[in-house]
């Protein structure tokens, strides 16, 4: 029993511990928001692999790789604190919160200084079978492996079966209460903005720059100077895009508007049908007949905007964006992030689509499936 809680076996089991949740957080986030680009969803990994690392160098060489693990606990802490304060100032409730997983890996660090003293002190016969000789590093790297592998089944099958017809143009998008054309790909559907410099990009002068923050200071739990929903009506940026939404004009248009919380919601689809979503007033997950996912003609399978801004405020330093499969968030209106962005709409009704062209439509009817479908 002693020799199954050795220091060396605490150290382990903390190492799998942390590997395994960054492993989790991985692979989930690389299928929700990293599967648009080539490699692009690797970044999501580095955590753990950052972890498994520094666990097999640990475990290969205790000493070493306590003083690393000690030394990462001390300055991971130091530069958290030194962040915290340049941004909110000063704060006992973010030195104590950020204290247990610095501190864990100090921990970690101590407990892999007493095993190489022990394993110093203690010669031990050498272990004539590979397995049990090398099991440690076996555990640190298959116990991650077979969760990643399991938790990336469903979403590996689902990303792969995507139905993504290419037309980033100007889409219909009708049934389930709404009837809606949406922006094409350009001015009127864009990514990395606040909520902020959406709402008052035709407050003069007109654009984008130095609106992220509002009219001034919008940051942290300061909301004096961010936009208002007022204008948001007033001001927003889809109030400018021409016509056929090409471009973005010095006055106001009046074609095109930001859409409600509602019909981002209403508009989700998947695999070419309405997913029958419908909003609940309330943040989270919302009631569907079927889980959305990120396809055309919503979304671009193949950008990184897996949010989209909604037109309506939460409070006065909070907007709500909607995700592509089917839940309604809170953000701050002074962040900006490439992964949300905005898209506009108009009312079906309105013929202005693209110049020449019948605009492509959806609704509760499935789209043909045949040759639409593009495997990741």
């Amino acid at each position: 029993m002693k020799k199954v809680f050795s220091a060396g076996n605490v150290a382990l089991a903390l190492c799998l511990l942390i590997t395994c949740a960054w492993t989790a957080w991985g692979v989930i986030e690389m299928f929700h928001e990293g599967w648009y680009a080539p490699f692009e969803w690797l970044f999501f990994l580095l955590p753990a692999g950052v972890c498994l690392a520094l666990t097999l160098f640990a475990l290969a060489w205790p000493r070493l790789g306590g003083y690393l693990l000690i030394a990462i606990g001390i300055g991971s802490y130091a530069w958290l604190l030194g962040m915290t304060a340049l941004r909110f100032g000063p704060s006992l409730t973010a030195a104590l919160r950020n204290l247990p997983v610095s501190g864990l890996l100090a921990l970690i660090g101590v407990l892999f200084l007493r095993e190489a003293r022990q394993r110093k002190r203690t010669a031990r016969p050498r272990e004539p079978r590979w397995w049990r000789r090398n099991l440690p590093s076996l555990l640190a790297v298959g116990v991650p492996l077979l969760l990643g592998v399991s938790l990336a089944l469903e979403p590996a099958h689902r990303v792969a079966n995507r139905v993504d017809d290419g037309d980033y143009g100007a889409r219909r998008i009708r049934g389930n209460g709404v009837d809606l054309t949406w922006a094409s790909a350009g001015p009127g559907w864009q990514r990395g903005v606040t909520w902020n410099q959406i709402a008052l990009y035709g407050l003069p002068p007109v654009g984008l720059e130095g609106k992220s923050s509002g009219r001034g200071e919008c940051r942290g739990s300061v909301s004096a100077g961010c936009a208002t929903a007022d204008d948001m009506a007033r001001y927003n940026i889809c109030l400018f895009l021409s016509r056929d939404g090409s471009r973005l004009e010095e006055t106001v248009q009046g074609f095109w508007r930001m859409p409600t919380t509602e019909e981002i919601v209403r508009s989700l689809v998947r695999h070419g049908e309405n997913a029958r979503c419908t909003w609940n007033g309330r943040t989270g997950k919302q009631p569907c007949g079927v889980t959305p996912d990120k396809e055309t003609p919503l979304w671009n399978p193949r950008s990184p905007i897996i949010y989209l801004w909604s037109a309506e405020e939460a409070d006065a330093g909070h907007a709500y964006y909607v995700t592509y499969n089917g839940a309604v968030y809170v953000a701050a209106k002074s962040v900006g992030m490439d992964s949300r962005g905005y898209r506009c709409v108009r009312e079906a009704e309105d013929r202005g689509q693209r110049v020449g062209e019948q605009t492509p439509e959806i609704a509760h009817e499935a789209i043909p499936k045949a040759g639409n479908r593009r495997e990741r």
